[in-house]
């Protein structure tokens, strides 16, 4: 293996995963890649962003995709009439429209598939990926799936958390906050830059991160 990556939350933005992924980090067949969940809504392109993640693992990419809270919240949607408003309001609706369709029960099947596979968490060496966070106050931290993938801290006490370099996205920082979380050599590291907000001051980069050299890209 060569170098080793994480990205942080897409919501739809395909144009910046497609351009971080091909012309900047320059992934090859013989990198890791974690992404780290929330594919979908918000962003106008969900779909291509899945039909991506999808092909570049047929093709022999390393490619390892988290699950996350709006990949969770289409398939409660999906399963429990009654947890559909709550998925629209959380841009389900932008996902909608990126499958051509009007209803999540006509989201083919083989999506629902693909994301009720997705792994809460994945470790590689000592590194801990996850969307979130984990419950540091239970005997095993990794059998909260819902904290997994809704509850961040930026720091952890647990026997079995010690360690590990802990990577997440989920709660939007700023690039330069991000940055700085390298300058401070903490364990605890939060890769979301908010790609979809690109109105927002300090926000809207996608971002990817190099374990092994701890360099950031940023789009």
């Amino acid at each position: 293996m060569k170098r080793l990556f994480a990205i942080g939350d897409i919501h739809g933005c395909f144009d910046s995963f497609k351009e971080l992924v091909e012309n900047h980090i320059m992934l090859s067949k013989e990198d890791k890649i974690v992404l780290l969940g929330d594919y979908i809504d918000r962003g106008g392109r969900s779909k291509d962003v899945v039909d991506y993640i999808i092909l570049l693992r047929k093709n022999g990419f390393d490619i390892t995709p988290l699950i996350g809270n709006h990949e969770v919240l289409l398939l409660d949607a999906y399963n429990i009439e009654s947890n559909y408003s709550i998925w629209i309001q959380n841009g389900g609706l932008d996902t909608l429209k990126s499958f051509g369709i009007e209803s999540v029960k006509d989201v083919p099947s083989c999506y629902i598939d693909f994301f009720s596979t997705l792994p809460f968490y994945y470790l590689f060496e000592n590194h801990l990926f996850v969307h979130a966070g984990f419950n540091d106050s239970i005997l095993n931290p990794f059998k909260d799936s819902y904290s997994m993938v809704w509850k961040s801290k930026s720091v952890y006490c647990h026997p079995l958390l010690e360690g590990k370099t802990i990577i997440h996205g989920h709660r939007p920082i700023s690039v330069d906050f991000c940055n700085k979380q390298f300058e401070d050599n903490i364990s605890v590291i939060n890769i979301d830059t908010g790609c979809v907000y690109k109105g927002k001051e300090g926000y809207g980069r996608l971002t990817a991160i190099e374990l092994y050299s701890r360099k950031l890209f940023s789009i």
